[in-house]
């Protein structure tokens, strides 16, 4: 059975950062495509930052480029997403997602696998 296992979420200010973490179990992450979305309350999931894991190529979405960054720990089949000058409309539930099989990453429907969920609060 596969799990993906998300944590790290919280309440921060704005400017803030944290850090979230995805870890696997039952997949292993090395050779699949794997992301973070978010979902923010009245909102559709939304595509934040994904790529192939042992290919050095994210995408991230534009407003997150330069504040977010995935990194991987293969060794810990470990996710992780930093998230550095956070800003309220940052505020969403955060979601590891993993096996990619569709045309577009930013598409939820394309992603076979997800976590449950933190919660990232960036207060103002």
């Amino acid at each position: 059975q596969v799990q993906l296992l998300e944590s790290g979420g919280g309440l921060v200010q704005a400017g803030g950062s944290l850090r979230l973490s995805c870890t696997a179990s039952g997949l292993t992450f090395t050779d699949k495509t794997v992301g973070w979305f978010r979902q923010a309350p009245g909102k559709d999931r939304e595509f934040v930052a994904g790529g192939p894991w042992n290919i050095p190529s994210t995408r991230y979405t534009d407003s997150v480029k330069g504040r977010f960054t995935i990194s991987r720990d293969s060794n810990k089949n470990t996710l992780y997403l930093q998230m550095n000058s956070l800003k309220p409309e940052d505020t969403a539930v955060y979601y590891c997602a993993a096996n990619f099989n569709g045309e577009t990453y930013y598409d939820p429907t394309s992603w076979g696998y997800w976590g449950q969920g933190t919660q990232v609060t960036v207060s103002s």
